[in-house]
């Protein structure tokens, strides 16, 4: 009687069992796809164009978080994990029966150490779906979850969710972001080291952080987890020469503090343009940059007397339209200037640095070459009477040298002499914002009467070095950082030739304007100085490069040194 009723008890649960089974994998089949990763915002990785780290940004909710495909982890670093969190991860269906049974028995049966049988898809589920694991209920959910996940997704793609999400202590999420907090370099060359030190980490981060306790101290638990992980590993694997040399070795890391933070206005330029991508490679040259800086501290230093205390800078290579340097201001962090302010994006008279673009048309047009003959003498146009700037008159004078020595009547008769909308039909054309009517500039816009960003006039200077056609400035090289906006043909080339060849007789601001006769130097330049004295301008092309300056204050005061060529002349010659 008891061999059949056990025998009958057996097979009921045996029935039974398949039967929940069944109904399981019923429900699991028609439970609806969750999403494997709630994609929250995300950090981002900014490089130069050396591959040097320029930024780690923060994500929305002050997390450091970066996302990197499964086969742009270090193989180093998937083995690590899953020989120290989960060694049967690709044989399991999600949840390993015989781990939470050793877990229960350790935990609850002889109590004598707390041991967890969650396998890395539990672990994913539990950080996936926030699930408290510590009570019964949350255990049972979180182990429903790890089935519905497997089976709705490949184990490749568990594993990759699983290493963006881990925690690594404090505030940093994922082995991407992870290894360039904490070694300064991409999760796919990680070394062996590197990869087992991390591994250590999500079990328990509060304590095993890299940032926690000495490098050196080998009786912390982040130093005593590491070493049983790697005996462990050369048990099995004694051949590993490059983890057997090195895991005993104190590791160099990084503390966030420590994070690069270079270029900060170039970057925010990049970072507004790439708002998708994890890591942007951007076009960045350190030297280039650091150049750049040098000289526009050095500059100040010499001119801080004189009132002189903001500048803006930028160096483009013309030839591929990628932006190398950038200076948003000669101090970002200080405040007495508003050094965060980007002063490159800033909308500013631009003085006389439009002149060459009305000469530039007037060629196109047939109405002057470089050696005609224009006056200089007193004008009259409604209630408008144009000056130059030193308030006098030169009378006859060739349309070259009236242009280097940015007469303004002369300028303003051509612009009145263009046909159509003239220099406004052109800046419309090149794509600046903002612009108001023509009417509300009348034949100011030839003296600077509309605002435009040192960003734009660099493209407008570029358009001359690219025989005419602007094309799209870039601050990135990565997949989605290209432009795809076509190149505008503003002006011909041979115009844009005689343009610049024109602007190459213009003296360096070390010289006399009496030399104006001497051979062309190799550098095309102009200046600009804008009404009140607020901003003075340098741009020109030398050789590869375009190089723009502005000298001024962001909050408009005026300043009788803020001269085109007297103060952001120099700096220009001196970059």
């Amino acid at each position: 009687m008891k061999r059949r009723f056990l025998t009958r008890l057996l097979k009921t649960a045996a029935f039974t069992g398949i039967a929940l089974l069944a109904l399981g994998m019923l429900v699991l089949a028609l439970s609806p796809k969750p999403l494997l990763l709630n994609r929250k915002s995300a950090s981002q990785a900014v490089y130069s164009e050396g591959r040097e780290l320029l930024r780690l940004s923060l994500a929305s909710d002050e997390k450091f978080r970066l996302w990197a495909p499964l086969q742009e982890i270090s193989p180093r670093m998937r083995k690590a994990v899953l020989f120290y969190e989960d060694r049967h991860f690709y044989a399991h269906p999600g949840v390993n029966p015989f781990s939470l049974l050793r877990a229960f028995l350790h935990t609850y049966v002889t109590s004598d150490r707390r041991v967890g049988g969650s396998t890395i898809s539990m672990q994913l589920a539990r950080l996936r779906f926030a699930i408290n694991s510590r009570s019964v209920p949350g255990k049972l959910e979180q182990i429903a979850r790890a089935l519905q996940l497997e089976w709705h997704y490949s184990k490749d793609e568990i594993l990759e969710a699983y290493l963006n999400l881990a925690p690594y202590g404090g505030n940093i999420e994922g082995v991407a972001a992870a290894s360039i907090i904490y070694f300064n370099t991409p999760a796919s060359r990680l070394t062996a080291a590197q990869a087992f030190s991390l591994a250590v980490i999500p079990q328990n981060p509060t304590k095993r952080g890299l940032h926690r306790g000495s490098a050196t101290d080998v009786a912390s638990p982040r130093t005593l987890a590491l070493t049983r992980l790697a005996e462990r590993w050369l048990e099995e694997h004694p051949d590993d020469i490059d983890l057997k040399s090195s895991y005993k070795l104190p590791l160099s890391s990084l503390r966030r503090a420590q994070l690069p933070w270079k270029a900060p206005h170039f970057v925010e330029n990049v970072l507004r343009g790439n708002v998708d991508e994890a890591e942007v490679v951007s076009t960045l040259s350190e030297p280039v940059q650091r150049l750049a800086e040098k000289q526009t501290s050095a500059f100040i230093a010499r001119r801080k007397s004189e009132g002189i205390r903001n500048a803006a800078v930028i160096i483009l290579d013309w030839q591929d339209m990628e932006v190398r340097g950038l200076v948003g201001s000669a101090d970002y962090y200080d405040k007495d200037i508003d050094g965060q302010v980007d002063g490159t994006r800033g909308r500013r008279s631009p003085g006389s640095t439009l002149k060459p673009f009305i000469y530039a048309l007037a060629m196109q047009e047939g109405l002057i070459h470089p050696n005609s003959l224009l006056k200089d003498t007193p004008l009259r146009y409604a209630a408008y009477d144009p000056e130059n700037f030193d308030r006098q008159f030169v009378g006859p004078i060739s349309a070259q040298d009236a242009l280097v020595r940015s007469r303004n009547v002369p300028a303003v008769f051509l612009a009145n002499s263009l046909s159509g909308d003239g220099l406004y039909a052109l800046l419309k054309q090149a794509g600046i914002k903002e612009m108001k009517s023509r009417d509300h500039y009348g034949l100011s816009i030839a003296l600077g009467g509309v605002e435009l960003t040192l960003q734009e006039l660099t493209s407008l200077y570029a358009a001359l070095a690219n025989g005419g056609e602007q094309l799209p400035m870039r601050f990135a090289r990565s997949t989605k950082a290209g432009s795809t906006e076509a190149g505008r043909r503003l002006l011909s080339p041979e115009i844009s030739y005689l343009t610049l060849d024109m602007l190459a007789h213009n003296p360096r601001p070390d010289q006399e304007m009496s030399f104006l006769s001497s051979k062309p130097h190799s550098v095309s330049w102009k200046t600009g100085t804008s009404f009140g004295f607020r901003d003075a301008w340098a741009i020109g092309v030398a050789g590869q490069y375009v190089v723009a300056v502005w000298v001024g204050n962001f909050d408009g005061r005026a300043n009788p040194e803020f001269i085109g060529r007297g103060a952001a002349g120099h700096l220009f010659f001196d970059i």
